[in-house]
Order: C-alpha cells, then sequence, then structure tokens
C-alpha cells in the first residue's frame, strides 16, 4: 500500500506569502550578478593577473586554496578545477593549516588566500608562516586596502558594489566572481601550457569524455559481423542481416572484402524503378570501398568520422585490413 500523500503544488504555491512576483527577485540577482561579470571583464588588472598566472606557471609545487567559509566551498572548486585541468593543487582549510596541517605546504608551493574583506582572522594568521616558509601568496579579495593585500605577491580584485543578497550580507555576488575568477586562471593555463582533451581524459578516466578520449575501438568493438557473397540473393541478404541487430553485412569474396549493405542501402535499393527482390543480389546495392577504421584508433577520433561522414555503423578493420568488428553510433 503507498503511504505517500499526494500534494498538489499549485495550492502550495498558492498559499505561500511571498509579496509581489518572487521571479522579479530571481530575475534581478541574476541580472546583477551578470552585470557585475560584465564589469569585470573590462576592469580587472591585467598586470596582477600576468603576475598571478606568472607565479603559477612557475610554481614547482603545489598551488594551494585557502578560504574560510563560504570562500573555503569556493576554493575547494577552484582547486578542484586547477587539479583536473594540469595545475596540480589542493585545498588547505586555514583553522586547520594554523593546527598542523601546515606540515602539508612547502617552500616551492603558491599559495592562494580568498577572504572577501581581507580581514578574514584565520586568514591572516597563516601570512607569517607562509612568508617564512617562502611561499608566494596570491589574493583573491574585495578590501584593497586590507591586511591581506598588504602582504600578498598579486592582488585578484572582486570588484563589485554589493552583494545580491537583499540584506547586502550574505555571500552571494562574491562567491560567484570568485569562482569565475578561478575559472579564468584555470582557463588562462589550460591555453599556455596547451592542455587538450587528451591530458584532460587521463585525469577523467572513469569519466564519459575519458571513455571515448582514452578507449581503442577493439576494446569496444563487437565482433559478431555478418557475411554474405557478392552473388546472395537480396531476400538472404534480408534474412541475415535481420539475425544481426548491427543491420549491416559485410560482402565477401572469399577472404576480400568488396562491400557492405546497410539498412539505408536496402531501402534505397527499394526505392529504385527496376527493384526486383528476386533477382536482385548483394552485389547490386552494396557500397563499395566502405568507410572504415583501424582497432587501434580513438573511440572518440571513430565518433568524430561517424559525425562527418553521417553514418551508424562504422567497420573495424586490423593491421592487415580484415574486418576485425562493427562500432554503432547514434548522434
Amino acid at each position: 500500500m503507498n503511504n505517500q500523500q499526494t500534494v498538489d503544488v499549485r495550492s502550495f504555491y498558492d498559499e505561500v506569502p511571498f509579496d509581489g512576483d518572487i521571479t522579479e527577485s530571481i530575475k534581478q540577482t541574476f541580472k546583477q550578478q551578470g552585470e557585475t561579470l560584465l564589469n569585470l571583464s573590462e576592469q580587472f588588472n591585467k598586470a596582477q593577473y600576468k603576475l598571478a598566472l606568472s607565479l603559477m606557471l612557475q610554481c614547482k609545487g603545489h598551488v594551494i586554496i585557502c578560504g574560510m567559509g563560504k570562500s573555503g566551498h569556493v576554493g575547494r572548486k577552484i582547486s578542484a578545477t586547477l587539479a583536473s585541468t594540469g595545475t596540480p593543487s589542493f585545498f588547505v582549510h586555514p583553522a586547520e593549516a594554523f593546527h598542523g596541517d601546515l606540515g602539508m605546504i612547502t617552500c616551492d608551493d603558491v599559495v592562494i588566500l580568498i577572504s572577501n574583506s581581507g580581514e578574514t582572522d584565520e586568514i591572516l594568521k597563516l601570512i607569517p608562516s607562509l612568508q617564512n616558509f617562502g611561499n608566494r601568496i596570491i589574493a583573491v579579495t574585495s578590501g584593497m586596502q586590507s591586511t591581506l593585500v598588504k602582504n600578498a605577491d598579486a592582488v585578484l580584485e572582486i570588484k563589485m558594489q554589493g552583494e545580491s543578497c537583499p540584506n547586502n550580507l550574505a555571500p552571494t555576488t562574491s562567491t560567484t566572481l570568485t569562482m569565475a575568477i578561478g575559472d579564468a586562471l584555470a582557463s588562462a593555463l589550460i591555453n599556455k601550457r596547451r592542455f587538450m582533451p587528451n591530458d584532460f581524459a587521463k585525469f577523467h578516466p572513469g569519466g564519459s569524455l575519458g571513455r571515448r578520449l582514452l578507449t581503442r575501438l577493439k576494446d569496444v568493438m563487437s565482433q559478431k559481423l555478418t557475411t554474405v557473397t557478392p552473388d546472395a540473393a537480396l531476400k538472404e541478404v534480408i534474412i541475415e542481416m535481420t539475425k544481426d541487430s548491427h543491420g549491416i553485412a559485410l560482402v565477401m569474396d572469399g577472404h576480400l572484402l568488396v562491400g557492405v549493405i546497410t539498412d539505408g542501402d536496402l531501402r534505397r535499393a527499394m526505392t529504385r524503378l527496376d527493384f526486383n527482390l528476386n533477382t536482385f543480389k548483394a552485389s547490386d546495392i552494396m557500397t563499395a570501398d566502405p568507410i572504415s577504421a583501424s582497432h587501434n584508433s580513438m573511440l572518440s577520433e571513430a565518433e568524430e568520422l561517424m559525425r562527418e561522414r553521417q553514418i551508424k555503423q562504422l567497420l573495424v578493420i586490423d593491421d592487415n585490413n580484415k574486418p576485425v568488428g562493427i562500432v554503432d553510433f547514434y548522434y
């Protein structure tokens, strides 16, 4: 018996005590944060960004991110993005760092300290130790006269008029800008290092991108092949193709591949004025010189080829040009 109660969403919405059109508030948040991002794109300090990127490129250790509260949550994301795109990085909680985790930091590391005000106590407490270690410090802050700025080697300003929070209190616009600053640094480093999709896949072997970029056709192809002779009657070809879910038959003259027949070939043949199921042979409707790919080709390369040629099945051949499999792809 289902004991779950059905909720009438419409009646619930009608009972919520919203004043005015709540969607206007949502729209204004999107608009305010979007405009602030656009303003930052036109007003950021290019020299400071170049300096920060230079420090990160020359870093022989890790780029370490530190931030408290919401800045810490954003910092974890920035660190994860850097690490997955070719810049070794990890996050250190500033409070934990002051109680032993400073041992994770070496003199070869660059440290990015995130503090909207530039006066976050847990962040400032780290500065003497970092300076003693010899670490270079990159500040991400809106407090341009702050203690953090005075002790940083490079400063990336969170440039904004205020938070999109109605009370101008909750970190909203500031966290959006901080996230964008982290993405901008990561993107610039990707370009500078020429970090390519194959490099990205090395750090994402479990994802769909990693699978496509690191998997070869021989690892995913179906080895079940349907073959017919050039003289096979069309009725026989249809029967054989029906047995195989791939919907493709290889036309073999002995050990030599002379063509393929797909569902498309069958449909096109049936529209011909001279079509005759009883007299047509495999050689009459096959596609000679079919598109194929080596069994050592990457899956991503095969998918791109199939998109370009608008085919849904790809013949896989071995080093001796012998058909060894079929790959299906639906774009």
